[in-house]
C-alpha cells in the first residue's frame, strides 16, 4: 500500500477464477441496454449508481471490496493483490456524505491496469479521474475525503447497486448503467446477445421499410 496503516481488520478471501477477459471484451461490443435485454433485464445495477467520468466505458472482472461507511482503506488493500483487467466493485453501503475514491487510488489503478471502478457510495476528484480516462461509477460525489481505519472484506461475495457480484464475475459499464454477468454464464450470454442484436436489427429494417 502507498498509505501507512495497519489492515489486521481486512479479511481477504483465497484467490479465486476470473472470466475471460477475450470474452467479456466481445460482448463489451454491445450496449449494456441490449446485454441486460438478452438477461431477461435482470442483472442490472440500480440508476442511482451513473458514470461520473463522461463517455468512459469499462469492461473486465469484478474485484469485490466490503469497505465501511466513508472508510477506504479495504480499497487500498485490495489494489496490492489487484490484477490488470480487474474492475473494482465496491459496497460503500450507499454512504455519499463522504468519499472513498479519489485521484490518488486512481493513479495506482491506472498503473495497474484496472479497468474500472463501480462505488455503491461516492467519489470525488472526477476532473482528475475523468482526465486519466479511469471509468467511475458511484451513487455521488462529495468532496469530503474518507477515514483509512477499516475494518473491511476483500474477494468475498457483496450487494452494489442491489446486484450480487461475486468474485470473477463479468462487468460491463457504459452511460446507460451497468451490468453484471455471472462467470459462468458468460458464453452463453454473449450468444443471447448476438441473437438479441439480430432480432432488433430486424425490427429497424422493418421499421424503416414500413415507413418509406
Amino acid at each position: 500500500m502507498f498509505i501507512n496503516a495497519t489492515t489486521d481488520n481486512i479479511q481477504i478471501a483465497p484467490s479465486w477464477e476470473r472470466a475471460p477477459l477475450p470474452e467479456i471484451t466481445a460482448l463489451a461490443e454491445y450496449p449494456v441496454a441490449l446485454i441486460g435485454d438478452a438477461q431477461a433485464r435482470m442483472g442490472l445495477m440500480t440508476a442511482d449508481i451513473g458514470l461520473v467520468t463522461p463517455r468512459l466505458r469499462l469492461a473486465g472482472t469484478v474485484l469485490p471490496i466490503q469497505a465501511r461507511e466513508g472508510d477506504n482503506l479495504a480499497i487500498h488493500r485490495a489494489l496490492d493483490d489487484a490484477q490488470p483487467g480487474d474492475v473494482l466493485v465496491v459496497n460503500g453501503n450507499g454512504e455519499t456524505n463522504r468519499a472513498v475514491f479519489g485521484d490518488i487510488l486512481g493513479e495506482i489503478c491506472v498503473a495497474k491496469g484496472i479497468a474500472g471502478v463501480v462505488i455503491d457510495g461516492a467519489t470525488r476528484d472526477v476532473d482528475e479521474l475523468t482526465a486519466m480516462k479511469l471509468p467511475v461509477f458511484a451513487r455521488g460525489i462529495t468532496a469530503a475525503g474518507p477515514w483509512k481505519n477499516g475494518p473491511g472484506k476483500i474477494g468475498s461475495p457483496i450487494a452494489c447497486g442491489h446486484v450480487v457480484c461475486n468474485p470473477g464475475d463479468a462487468i460491463i459499464g457504459d452511460t446507460d448503467g451497468i451490468v453484471i454477468i455471472p462467470r459462468a454464464d458468460l458464453s452463453a450470454a454473449l450468444h443471447r446477445t448476438r441473437t438479441q442484436e439480430e432480432t432488433e436489427q430486424k425490427m429497424r429494417a422493418d421499421i424503416r421499410s414500413a415507413l418509406r
